[in-house]
């Protein structure tokens, strides 16, 4: 095992945005959450790194850069607000909501690193252990009282920010934020905007569709989910308290735990796709009713995950019917029947859960099975994405009960290697929040037109195995 990198403080603070920018007539902004923020109390934070070469001494970082960065985050937080505030969550029949007043602020840690740069931003397997020194720290539940028993409100911060200095080689800016303050999508716009205003130095010139939209009767609930959804949320508290948790990771107990990232381009879907078509045909069966890029990537992902997985469980349990369970996140723009904007803060997504029998998926068939269940379930939230919507939390709850899982964070349509603060695109982006969570990362090459990467964090002898099926499978696919 390699040698754990060290970290040095050399500044903590708090970052505000401007007084009196952000409600100049009130001193504090309270924002209702909709029924499509509810479900992600139940989630961890979501945990990017961003990586950046900057070939430069810590002093010059410093000297010249970490004012503007702290400056231009002030800026943009002016904006997105909510980044800079809490949640207020209450004992039943309290509704929780995200509270800004005026003072509030993101917490801002900056810290120099002697660990390798460029292996930490390569995509073959590495420690997960060298990467928790780049996540910055955000308050958990943990932190507080369970609120079934307490009088008064917990209050929780919603992200935080540090930004990691590796002296002559680059940085490395870390963010946590709970999920239920942004989708994927509002994410992009708050740290595009926090980068134009970087890179520009005038948050007059921010990207326009970052400018934020807080109409939130733009999320519309026919079916009174909210009601559903909070009585899940107040059953949750009563028993276990503040459902708000922190990082899935366990540091310091990661021994023998790899994560790595894999590329399947145009080219690669394009040889998946004709083997479906063409074990479909063998078979006299109809073709899947999704054959995008995205489902071609995950079923062939998912059939990889499920051989490898394959000696690690009772054998059993994997060539038996037992269900066996991919989640994802369906996009709600388009989907919700009614106009929502771009710019929207908040959640705007749907819950997709696909299901197969293990031992299909194992079968000589099983990317045919893997590529027809994540296909249907995408054409059931394309034809009404709140049907269903009012077991999402019970059916995810069964799935992630579950040994036989995965879900996916993140996705390909989300440009977030455009992120560019002044010092060129990422070198490489990574999502800790996958650890610990039989999740995997997607994302949009950097490199590759149209190619997606995959992220994945997983025992050493299993992304062996994984790295072996997804090989041989792509040259068979060839």
């Amino acid at each position: 095992m390699a040698r754990l990198s060290k970290v040095k403080v050399l500044e903590q603070c708090q970052v505000s945005p401007p007084p009196n920018s952000c409600s100049p007539d009130i001193s504090q902004t309270s924002l209702p959450l909709t029924f499509l923020d509810i479900p992600w109390l139940f989630f961890s934070p979501s945990l990017p790194l961003f990586f950046y070469e900057f070939p430069f001494p810590t002093c010059h970082f410093t000297s010249t850069v970490l004012p503007n960065l702290k400056h231009s985050l002030s800026l943009t937080l002016q904006h997105f607000y909510p980044f800079a505030g809490t949640l207020v969550a209450r004992p039943k029949p309290g509704i929780p909501e995200l509270v800004y007043t005026q003072g509030d602020s993101v917490s801002v840690t900056v810290v120099e690193s002697d660990g390798d740069f460029v292996y930490l931003s390569s995509n073959f397997p590495r420690e997960v252990e060298e990467f928790y020194t780049l996540v910055p720290e955000l308050a958990s539940s943990s932190s507080f009282a369970p609120i079934s028993n307490a009088t008064q409100a917990a209050k929780l911060p919603l992200s935080s920010v540090q930004i990691t200095v590796f002296p002559n080689c680059g940085i490395c800016i870390g963010l946590a934020y709970h999920h239920v303050v942004a989708d994927g999508r509002t994410f992009n716009n708050f740290i595009k905007a926090w980068a134009s205003s970087s890179r520009l130095g005038d948050s007059s010139k921010v990207d326009v569709r970052s400018k934020p939209s807080y109409d939130r009767t733009a999320i519309v609930d026919p079916y009174g989910l909210e009601a559903i959804f909070l009585k899940e949320w107040w059953k949750r508290i009563s028993s276990q308290g503040l459902a708000l948790l922190g990082p899935r990771y366990n540091n310091g107990h990661s021994t023998n735990v790899v994560r790595a990232t894999f590329l399947v381009d145009l080219a690669q879907m394009e040889g998946i796709k004709n083997w479906i078509i063409a074990l479909c045909n063998e078979g006299n069966e109809p073709h899947p009713v999704h054959l995008s890029p995205y489902v071609l990537t995950c079923a062939f992902v998912w059939v990889c995950l499920v051989k490898s997985q394959e000696n690690d469980l009772n054998h059993n349990i994997w060539c038996g019917e037992d269900p066996n369970y991919f989640g994802f996140i369906a996009g709600g723009l388009t989907r919700m029947g009614h106009p929502v904007p771009p710019t929207y803060v908040g959640n705007c997504v749907g819950f997709g859960r696909s299901m197969a029998v293990s031992k299909d998926l194992l079968g000589e068939n099983g990317i045919v099975v893997a590529t027809r269940a994540i296909g249907n379930t995408i054409k059931k939230l394309d034809k009404a994405i709140l049907g269903g919507a009012e077991k999402w939390i019970s059916e995810w709850e069964v799935m992630f009960g579950s040994e036989l899982h995965v879900m996916v964070f993140g996705s390909p349509k989300v440009d977030l290697y455009e992120t560019d603060f002044g010092w060129g695109r990422p070198k490489k982006i990574e999502d800790i929040g996958i650890d610990g969570a039989k999740a995997i990362s997607l994302t949009e090459s950097r490199d590759i037109l149209g190619g997606i990467e995959v992220g994945l964090v997983l025992p050493k002898p299993q992304m062996e195995a994984f790295t072996t099926f997804l090989i041989e499978g792509l040259d068979a696919f060839s």
